[in-house]
């Protein structure tokens, strides 16, 4: 842990801050665990950039909930291919996380479900970051559990 103690709500403010700030779902889980994980920000944004909108926009499973799979296997390393029981522990990690995703999000993991889409846009734009874009999304919210659930699970360790 970093040089000083945090909680669950601190962790959902910082991502909450890094997604006001730009960054997408992913980056923003992510990264406000870096100093958890040791590794700096920056690179944590660089290697979480490609999972935002639903892996590379194309709102399949939420960037906040495969930042959380990433923080898993940082959490608990498996450096071996032949690592059985680290592999079946990160799973289970995982999965747990998962299944308190869907708990809090209405039943749902996948980016387009939780935005409501019958479809994705099928374009890699990103929105324009305006006050009406954060009104419409409940991203923000999302990145909060996401965060909270990400140190309760892998970090308290209270």
């Amino acid at each position: 842990m970093g040089a000083f103690q945090v909680d669950a709500r601190e962790k959902r403010a910082q991502a909450q801050e890094l997604f006001r700030a730009g960054y997408n779902c992913s980056q923003s889980v992510f990264a406000a665990f870096a100093d958890e994980i040791g590794m700096s920000r920056e690179m944590a944004l660089m290697v979480s950039a490609g999972l935002g909108g639903g892996v590379g926009r194309m709102r399949e499973v939420c960037g906040a909930m495969s930042a959380l799979a990433m923080l898993a296997g940082f959490r608990h390393p498996m450096q071996s291919g032949r690592d059985i029981e680290g592999k079946r522990e990160i799973y289970r990690l995982v999965q747990q996380m998962a299944a308190e995703m869907r708990a809090a999000n209405g039943g749902s993991i996948i980016c387009k479900e939780l935005l409501g889409l019958k479809r994705a846009e099928g374009s890699p734009q990103p929105e324009a970051r305006t006050e009406a874009y954060y009104k419409k999304r409940p991203c923000p919210e999302i990145i909060g559990r996401a965060a909270e659930i990400g140190w309760r699970v892998l970090f308290d360790e209270a």
